[in-house]
């Protein structure tokens, strides 16, 4: 069965068992500060198994795009190596929010692998949760009773907590699981070895495919465990992984899902799948973390130095790294296997299709970059290499590695390989404390400790209030205290109902406060969206937590964000009248300061397109074009009208749509009445973020006139320094830049002059000492023209040692030249020199053996430096 069918046969087996079909939400998560990509099913569900909301369909199914490469599951090592681990998988899920429970999801599980599928019943097992003493809960026999009606009794094996016990997290729904694992290997092998001693085991034939979980506890801060109100079903069974099963292959690689790109690999390379260990991890690496930074591009991320970015950008610089150590690539070529993704999997996900112009240019500009450094590393590992062979060490220090590694982002392996080629070994102790350390360094940063929800009001439905109100007497629902190193101890309160925007979709959350009734006043710092719910930030606690409660968005920032928010929808428009229809937003950042906006497109925008653009938007706010707004329309219909939607959003069945004249799109952020609330429009910026996306910055409503009361100040400034001429400033500073020009000529010429006449001197009081041409002097010359005088009289005299000392108004430079000869022969080094008389001028320096400088800030220990130099001879 070819991969496509297995995926639509899932779909079309829980449809028919009355499941609606819902697309997957994007890999990247946008709203959720609790993960960056999506890495389980049932992370697009949070908000219903937590129950701060009700889906419109209490069963549901899915193909799932997941990443894990970081955190608990962090799978990142283990890809590539093995045959059977992914960075970016499909989860196949099935869910029951509050329906059916054990009993159907264990029944219809195996319906479907064993009659549908038609997987081998002798091939399979179970295991059930055995129970836990420490947290007095009982094994499951409730799901091992409904096990034993399909399934013979010694299939059915007990699993402990860290297998058979699922947590969301920390703290939140969690419960016992049943996993159901496949046993592949052949029939020989079985009847040596029994499978069920090889489940969880890590056996790459003996492999868990489905895990079901069932949700009826909720677990606490404290760690302690309650009944959930309501018991959900949440299940997930690895794509790739039941293509392995069904189409008899005993990899995921060998599949119709890896196949088409590791024959593309193997086109492009030159070289053969399943020759060579290095070589065909290589091309599983390869073929995996191209479907990973794929996914990521199209859903909006792109790879970054932070966050989310810096995930993708680190697993498509493994890829690289491993094409350029074993498949001997040193050019980019990973961006090619993009068509035959998009050509693969663009039906299920039309996402790869309509991106995947974006999605090759951006990997093909990363692989290019990646490489040079690469070549940087290289040059600085040989320099370190040479270094350490000088001093007969046969080792390089661990810390110098994890440096190369850190600041340069050259691969360990690389390191070590290279090293190992030269006889030498890397210092893996010194390279693991120096990672260790950055690694405790960043995690106590993030660390963020929560406490429970107190729960004041059960069952409110919170409602946003903040399109029509921006005050609103409320009552507090619920309330926790959360503490970070970053930000200390703070408060999340939940209301019944809020004025207050959290922060989404690029714009930033409102800030404001809250006053109780006796005059006790609470300022909300933050407001942001978690799992459904608004929750509003704050330092402390309203000294009375009950009663009603007066809250009051500040109405400045609100009239400023809006403003930048309506601004970047007309820029968005501006950008497609302008540029062209191929333009898509790729990002944004809406403060009340100013506003950011990313978009697609494949060169630099010019200094008249930027004016049109301005021109653009400026004409919709002189229009006072009024706000059109239907908050209840469904998605489909608001794409049929012509709204435009944003790729790696996830839209729910009722999407709201923001229309200003011409421009049109779904949002659910904030905006102006009417554009003329907007008064003026400016950018301020225009730049490159990746290949083929660029970047415009922007202001609007007040900044714009602080902008132009700072561009006058310094208008006028600029006009005094120019003593008021009666040309125009720009004439004045055209013609001061020219005469400069002209000065700087003069100087040069000069400078080459004196240096002319000064190196017959020098040369005519050099001092032999030892064998050795000496000459030490000082001057005022700049550093270009003392490096010019060194080499001229270099190339006149052998066995040279020159120094010369120069002031150049509080900074002091030393300048060491010596000839081949005197290096080869004296055994002096021009760095070494300079490293030690750097001293005397409070400094330090360094170079090659032949030519080195120093700088300082104590110019008056030139002389003394000058006078120890003679000593060295």
């Amino acid at each position: 069965m070819k991969s496509k069918q297995i995926r639509q046969t899932f779909l079309e087996f829980f449809e028919n068992k009355k499941h609606q079909i819902v697309p997957s939400a994007p890999m990247v998560i946008k709203n959720d500060p609790t993960l960056m990509f999506t890495n389980a099913g049932m992370n697009q569900f949070k908000e219903y198994f937590l129950g701060n909301s009700q889906p419109k369909n209490n069963r549901m199914t899915d193909s799932q795009k997941c990443l894990r490469v970081s955190g608990k599951h962090n799978d990142l090592e283990e890809v590539g190596v093995d045959t059977y681990h992914h960075t970016m998988f499909e989860m196949l899920g099935n869910w029951s929010f509050g329906d059916y429970f054990k009993k159907d999801a264990i029944a219809w599980a195996w319906e479907l692998l064993t009659e549908v599928y038609g997987v081998d019943k002798d091939c399979l097992y179970v295991t059930i949760f055995e129970g836990d003493s420490t947290e007095n809960l009982d094994r499951d026999s409730e799901a091992y009773d409904y096990w034993t009606e399909l399934i013979a009794e010694d299939r059915i094996l007990n699993g402990n907590k860290a297998d058979n016990f699922w947590e969301m997290g920390a703290q939140g729904p969690c419960g016992p699981c049943s996993e159901i694992h496949v046993d592949i290997r052949s029939a020989a092998e079985k009847a040596k070895v029994d499978g069920a001693t090889l489940v969880n085991m890590d056996h790459p034939q003996v492999v868990e495919i489905w895990n079901l979980v069932f949700m009826q506890y909720n677990r606490m801060a404290d760690g302690s465990l309650k009944n959930l109100p309501n018991q959900h079903v949440d299940t997930g069974m690895g794509f790739e992984r039941l293509a392995m099963v069904l189409q008899k292959v005993t990899s995921s690689y060998d599949t119709d899902v890896f196949t088409p790109l590791i024959r593309e690999i193997e086109t492009i390379t030159g070289h053969s799948y399943g020759k060579t260990t290095p070589v065909d991890i290589a091309i599983r690496v390869i073929a995996d973390h191209l479907r990973a930074v794929s996914f990521s591009i199209a859903d909006g991320q792109l790879p970054s130095n932070t966050g989310a970015g810096y995930v993708i950008r680190m697993i498509l610089r493994r890829a690289i790294r491993y094409g350029f150590t074993y498949l001997g690539k040193k050019e980019p070529f990973i961006y090619q296997l993009v068509h035959t993704l998009s050509k693969q999997m663009g039906d299920a996900f039309p996402e790869l299709q309509s991106q995947k112009n974006l999605i090759l240019n951006v990997i093909k500009e990363e692989e290019a970059s990646f490489l040079r450094t690469l070549e940087n590393g290289l040059t600085l590992l040989d320099s370190m290499i040479t270094s350490i062979k000088k001093e007969g060490v046969t080792t390089l220090d661990g810390r110098k590695a994890f440096e190369l590694n850190d600041t340069y982002g050259f691969p360990k392996e690389l390191t070590r390989l290279i090293l190992s080629e030269q006889h030498l070994k890397m210092d893996e102790k010194g390279f693991a404390v120096a990672l260790k350390k950055q690694q405790d360094s960043s995690r106590t940063a993030g660390i963020i400790e929560t406490s429970d929800w107190t729960v004041l009001r059960d069952g409110d439905a919170q409602e946003f209030i903040g399109y029509d109100r921006l005050t609103g007497d409320v009552r507090i629902t619920k309330y926790r205290k959360v503490n970070s190193k970053k930000d200390g101890e703070l408060y999340q309160i939940v209301f019944n109902m809020t004025p207050f925007y959290g922060e989404s979709g690029g714009q930033t959350g409102d800030k404001g406060y809250l006053e109780s009734a006796n005059g006790d006043t609470v300022y909300i710092i933050d407001t942001k969206k978690e799992n459904g719910q608004t929750v509003h930030i704050t330092k402390n606690l309203p000294k009375e937590i009950g009663g009603t409660h007066k809250i009051m968005v500040d109405t400045g920032q609100r009239e400023r964000t809006s403003s930048n928010h309506t601004a970047t929808h007309l820029l968005h428009q501006a950008l497609r009248k302008v540029l062209g229809t191929h333009v898509e937003q790729k990002g944004s950042m809406v403060r009340s300061a100013s506003l950011r906006f990313d978009f697609s497109h494949f060169s630099k925008v010019s200094t008249e397109e930027l004016v049109q653009i301005e021109n653009f938007v400026n004409a919709r706010i002189k229009e006072q074009l009024p706000l059109q707004e239907n908050r209840s329309n469904t998605y489909e219909d608001a794409i049929k009208e012509g709204s435009i939607g944003l790729f790696g959003e996830k839209y729910g069945d009722v999407v709201r749509t923001i229309k200003f004249g011409e421009s049109q799109e779904l949002c659910g952020g904030t905006h102006v009445k009417n554009t003329a609330n907007i008064w003026h429009f400016k950018i301020t910026s225009e730049s490159a973020v990746a290949s083929g996306i660029r970047r415009i910055e922007a202001i609007s409503n007040d900044a714009i006139k602080d902008f132009f009361t700072e561009q006058s100040k310094s208008f006028d400034e600029i006009k005094s320094l120019l003593k008021n001429p009666t040309k125009k400033p720009a004439e004045s500073i055209a013609a001061l830049q020219e005469e400069n020009a002209s000065l700087k000529k003069e100087i040069e010429q000069l400078l080459k002059a004196k240096a002319g006449d000064l190196k017959g001197d020098l040369i005519a009081s050099a001092k032999n000492i030892n064998g050795i041409n000496f000459i030490a002097t000082k001057t005022d010359l700049d550093a270009k023209s003392i490096k010019e005088l060194a080499f001229d009289i270099e190339r006149e005299m052998e066995n040279l040692f020159l120094i010369i000392g120069a002031n150049n108004g509080d900074k002091a430079t030393l300048t060491v030249i010596l000839s081949k000869n005197t290096v080869e022969e004296k055994g002096l080094d021009a760095g070494k020199i300079v490293g030690e008389l750097g001293k005397h001028i409070q400094g330090g320096g360094g170079g090659q053996a032949h030519f080195a400088t120093a700088g300082g800030k104590n110019t008056a220990g030139i002389d003394a430096a000058l006078s120890a130099a003679e000593e060295m001879c």
